[in-house]
């Protein structure tokens, strides 16, 4: 029995490391996007772009406007005025106008709700995989981060027009296969790499708040908390020192 239970907490400590190099491995091939939820200014750039060029097509059904106008100090005429370009009103969620079979005949699939894409994907996934399309050789859009997707590059005129270039790798068994090497600008856009990098990064940042708005406060929350638990084991302390003072 005993030797039973040492080979099972053998086998459990090797799936454990073997999980935890898998995922430093995948993790690798992303690179970290520096998005940061409590820079306002971000998420008010976040919240532009994503406005302008992905609210016609994904909803964020969990967000109110005037949530986000209080998370990222915006006065309701700010939204109203240039964040909404629909019949909506300041209390109602983010939703499309799009009808489903009109998104599902023009792109093959209803194009899902981002709500919670910040809080499954990561902010590290997203900025990946906005600056992740391509032209590939089929004249169409692909990605290296999702390949096939059939959401169409919405921000190629702020990034501009590239090419994936992909070397032949051979492995230890001698089978080989393309991976992804660099990007080639074929057209570039209106903003430079570093500026679209930045542009990628506030929409990460923007959905990572939108996936969990109360991050913002939490975050705060647990500054004090940390600083209570930190008063109250000094004032334990001095309580403790005090009633064993005389006791030897």
């Amino acid at each position: 029995m005993e030797r039973k239970t040492i080979r099972l907490l053998f086998v459990a400590i090797l799936l454990l490391f073997s999980s935890v190099e898998l995922s430093a491995s995948g993790s690798e091939e992303i690179e970290h996007s520096g998005a940061n939820i409590t820079d306002t200014a971000s998420l008010q750039r976040g919240a532009k772009w994503f406005m302008n060029y992905c609210l016609s097509c994904h909803s964020v059904s969990y967000m109110r406007y005037n949530r986000m106008a209080q998370d990222l100090g915006l006065s309701e005429e700010m939204v109203m005025e240039n964040l909404v370009f629909a019949d909506a009103k300041f209390g109602d969620t983010m939703e499309i106008s799009m009808r489903p079979d009109h998104a599902e005949s023009w792109f093959g699939n209803t194009p899902p709700d981002l709500s919670l894409i910040g809080r499954s994907r990561g902010a590290d996934w997203i900025f990946a995989y906005l600056r992740g399309f391509y032209m590939d050789e089929t004249g169409g859009w692909n990605n290296t981060v999702l390949p096939n997707v059939s959401m169409p590059h919405v921000l190629w005129r702020l990034q501009g027009i590239q090419q994936a270039v992909y070397k032949t790798e051979t492995g230890e068994s001698g089978y080989s296969r393309e991976v992804f090497d660099h990007f080639e600008m074929v057209s570039p856009g209106v903003q430079t790499a570093e500026e679209y990098k930045e542009t990628a990064r506030d929409i990460a940042a923007f959905l990572e708040y939108v996936g969990e708005p109360a991050k913002l406060q939490r975050k705060g929350v647990g500054v004090w908390v940390i600083l209570f638990l930190a008063l109250f084991a000094f004032l334990a302390y001095l309580l403790k020192a005090e009633f064993w003072r005389d006791i030897h």
